[in-house]
């Protein structure tokens, strides 16, 4: 298992697009090598999903994928990832998932082989534990269910496999409401990560059995559940940015337990991850619209690896199919950033990328390359997953109020009142993960959680 305690870039000059000091290699693409690749990913438009209606669900997605390569080879694309989100029923019936995979995959060859478009496949199984509350974790027919979707897809031709876990998310979406700092701590860097542990260890292992790549995590039930709530005025912004980077140390969890990137699209927590891990990132911003609203539509253009829409539903536009669109929107800005690199541009434009977001959000300015180091930093001067959250709330506020002392970000009214209730709270936060722990079983509703299945027995 490894163990992060120093920055894989600690130069903010190598902090850039289209580069990590450990690239990945999948199907012809060096992800991270100085390429930055586009990662489209699609999905069903509104139906249900039976026995009935899965050759309807086996025709949409082949229309997807020869819609998106066809859009591809005509814009002279080199390379392409696609990304497969299992809706849930596909991960429920495994068998499902591995016949959608399995169309994906006979596409990206064949176009590879007629065309020589090199296409690289990312499978994304539910987390469908979710799906009784309070969740049971790791055993159940909802785990064997999600552990043989893991192990169909692969099988059926998926080159790395991703989640989107849930663990701890039963707690922590009333303490984003709720604006209750130890909350989070404890969902995110004793539940969540635990979880992570366990949950990375079986997905490294199924990808290890089939020589494939174990690729990353996503904080999206918690960071972009804060940030689609902030976008909504339902939470405040700097609750939403401290939040973001909260979830760095639960994410890491499964870099420490076997993959090797690239992070999710939707793990906006992911340039630490490339900071920390060296491993090349997916990001998504301004052409993810499509699924929803965001404050860093170009910021995280600045250190991608690959370029995403995070996902879009096959409905007809005036310009064609909305997943054909978005290929040629990624495509196009993917192309910018090739060509900033090839003519020596690329730190100018990542430059660009980066002024154009950072002082009008602080969730922007969380994510601000710079930021991203000092914060990555302190992050691992910790020891554990607890520790390392509770040191990113204090960072992060405290990196919050200089920049605001500065002018790099202009907080105003209720942001400044909660930027000060959320540092009273993280100062308040305890060193020791027992003692959080102590305080937070005398208070959670043991209707929403079973805490025996992150090991806490009392």
């Amino acid at each position: 298992m490894e163990h992060y305690t120093r920055l894989a870039i600690p130069r903010l000059e190598d902090f850039v697009f289209g580069r990590a000091p450990r690239p990945l290699a999948v199907r012809g693409l060096v992800i991270g090598g100085g390429t930055v690749y586009p990662e489209l990913n699609f999905t069903l438009p509104q139906m249900q999903i039976t026995a009935e209606t899965m050759p309807e669900v086996r025709t949409q997605y082949t229309q997807m994928i020869e819609g998106a390569c066809t859009r591809a080879i005509a814009l002279h694309a080199s390379g392409l990832v696609v990304e497969f989100e299992l809706l849930p029923e596909l991960t429920t019936t495994p068998a499902w998932g591995s016949e959608v995979t399995a169309i994906l995959r006979q596409a990206l060859d064949k176009y590879a082989q007629s065309d020589g478009l090199k296409g690289a496949l990312r499978v994304t199984p539910n987390d469908i534990r979710e799906f009784v509350r309070p969740p049971v974790l790791h055993t159940g027919p909802l785990w064997d269910n999600m552990v043989r979707s893991f192990e169909l897809c692969a099988q059926a031709g998926a080159d790395m496999l991703s989640i989107e876990s849930t663990g701890g998310k039963e707690i922590h979406d009333d303490a984003l409401l709720y604006g209750d700092l130890a909350t989070s701590a404890f969902a995110l860097g004793v539940l969540a990560s635990r979880d992570m542990a366990r949950l990375w260890d079986m997905i490294s292992g199924v990808a290890a059995q089939h020589g494939i790549v174990a690729s990353g995590d996503s904080a999206c039930g918690f960071g972009n559940t804060a940030m689609v709530l902030a976008e909504m005025h339902y939470i405040p912004r700097v609750w939403a940015a401290t939040v973001r980077v909260m979830t760095v140390a639960r994410s890491l969890v499964a870099f420490e337990h076997g993959a090797v990137g690239p992070s999710k699209d939707c793990a906006y927590e992911g340039p630490y991850l490339k900071a920390i891990t060296g491993y090349p990132i997916a990001l998504e911003g301004a052409e993810a619209a499509c699924a929803h609203a965001s404050p860093v539509g170009n910021i995280t253009k600045a250190t991608a690896d690959l370029w995403s829409n995070e996902s879009v539903q096959n409905i007809k536009l005036l310009g064609g199919m909305a997943p054909t669109v978005s290929v040629e929107q990624l495509l196009y800005a993917t192309r910018l950033m090739n060509t900033a690199a090839a003519h020596g541009g690329a730190l100018a434009l990542h430059d660009w990328f980066v002024e154009s977001d950072s002082a009008l959000d602080p969730q922007a300015y969380v994510l601000r390359p710079d930021v991203v180091l000092k914060l990555a930093q302190e992050i691992i001067s910790e020891p554990t997953p607890y520790r390392r959250t509770r040191r990113a709330a204090l960072a992060t506020l405290a990196s919050l109020r200089a920049a605001q002392a500065t002018g790099a970000i202009s907080l105003k009214g209720k942001e400044m009142n909660w930027l000060n209730r959320l540092s009273r709270q993280a100062d308040e936060l305890p060193e020791d993960e027992e003692a959080l722990i102590a305080a937070q079983v005398q208070t959670v509703d043991r209707q929403k959680i079973r805490l025996e299945e992150y090991g806490i027995l009392c």
